[in-house]
């Protein structure tokens, strides 16, 4: 009975192991705070900024909370929501310090990553921080542009989960002038500009010169946008079918690149499914599907496929991805046939004897001929066994999966039961 048991201990540990480490790799930002109801207001806005969602995509982070005081220190100057953000985005560090590691920093600095730097909002390396290990206990911060000011310094640690996040209290917000810096408004910002200046021109002046398609996405601006355009390459090579289509059907098309609302890259992965369109319009769905696909999230319709490739601009309320290729909507356009596989040239297996079945009278090999029906008993024996031979590989490689599979339960079972 003992050695049966011994018998367990070692997968029962490893399934354990597993099912922590799955766990331990999913967090919410929010439930962590919603435990300290003095960070509510640093809490609040880390969601109204969606600042929520890309902390909660991260594998390993560290969030460095304000309490709700020095929340509304900041919130005096009534910085608007874009300029919140690229403050606050500040205080997610891009690597994993808990409060016992920042007490042993190498050499008593180090120089961290933000969720600012990586948004490529900030100028420069001004979304770098550093962090000091000071005398007495103390650990200071400051931002890169802060000239080496240490008027931050680490308070006590609020929620860990080792290696994976760490939430932390700091004494104030990190002064900045680059994340303080106002962010023009949406009405100040040129959709096309933007595009043309990150590798969009000609989608950029194809839109611009389409006047119902323009106001539409300027009409959309305020209450959030989101733009996926084709690469310069891709379109130009696109441009006779665009010309070809009617003028509403240009209108419409150009309308499918943009979404009526903000989302983020973490929200893009996060959002699988299906996505209405400035297009959309009754049974007018112009709609594709966002799906990702690990490091890459790809745009579907029933034509075809593509991936963004870059983020242009990320400052809510207007997002701007490019794509390489250009995604077509499938009430313009037909998915094309799919290309046939050519069919395998036939083998003489070596050293085999030679059999007179599917032979011609002069013994060469009889071929099918191109008008006989596909399913017609006439056909060609040798593509039925090469179908049969892959079908069977596939079963076999199933089969000693579930097999495998059977085994194992079984053997948990039995030695579980005895």
């Amino acid at each position: 009975m003992q050695l049966r048991r011994r018998h367990l201990v070692l997968p029962l540990a490893l399934f354990f192991l597993a099912a922590a480490l799955t766990v331990a790799r999913a967090h919410n930002i929010t439930r962590l705070l919603a435990k300290h109801p003095e960070f509510s207001t640093f809490n609040h806005y880390l969601t109204e900024t969606h600042l929520a969602a890309e902390i909660n995509s991260r594998t390993t982070v560290t969030v460095m909370a304000i309490d709700n005081a020095a929340m509304s220190r900041l919130l005096a100057s009534h910085p608007a929501i874009a300029t919140l953000k690229n403050i606050l985005s500040l205080h997610v560090l891009l690597d994993y310090f808990g409060p016992k590691k920042l007490h042993q920093i190498t050499n008593g600095t180090a120089l961290a990553a933000t969720l600012f730097q990586a948004t490529g909002s900030a100028p420069g390396s001004t979304g770098f921080v550093n962090i000091t290990d000071l005398k007495g206990g103390k650990v200071g911060f400051a931002p890169k542009d802060n000239n080496g000011h240490l008027d931050t310094y680490f308070v006590k640690g609020l929620e860990e989960i080792p290696y994976n996040i760490s939430v932390i209290q700091i004494s104030n917000a990190l002064p900045s002038d680059a994340a303080a810096a106002p962010t023009p408004g949406p009405s100040e910002m040129n959709l096309t500009r933007l595009m043309l200046a990150h590798g969009c021109k000609v989608f950029a002046d194809t839109l611009e010169a389409n006047a119902d398609a323009m106001k539409t996405y300027e009409d959309n601006l305020e209450g959030g946008l989101t733009t996926f355009c084709p690469l310069d390459d891709p379109f130009k090579q696109f441009l006779p079918k665009y010309k070809n289509l009617s003028a509403p059907g240009k209108v419409s098309f150009l309308e499918f690149f943009a979404v009526p609302m903000y989302l983020s890259m973490a929200m893009l992965k996060s959002n699988n499914g299906l996505m209405n369109t400035l297009a959309t319009d009754g049974e007018s769905k112009y709609d594709f599907t966002v799906q990702n696909e690990g490091e890459v999230v790809t745009l579907k319709t029933r034509v075809n496929t593509v991936k963004i490739t870059g983020t242009l601009l990320d400052e809510q309320p207007l997002a701007i991805y490019s794509i390489d290729k250009v995604l077509m909507p499938k009430e313009l356009f037909k998915a094309a046939a799919p290309t046939p596989a050519p069919a395998p040239a036939p083998e003489k297996a070596a050293d085999s004897p030679k059999s007179s079945k599917g032979k011609s009278s002069k013994g060469k090999p009889a071929l099918a001929s191109a008008d006989s029906p596909a399913d017609s008993p006439a056909d060609s024996p040798e593509g039925d066994v090469a179908d049969q031979t892959a079908d069977s590989n596939g079963s076999v490689r199933f089969g000693s999966a579930r097999f495998g599979f059977l085994v194992l339960s079984l053997w948990f079972g039995v030695h579980f039961l005895l």
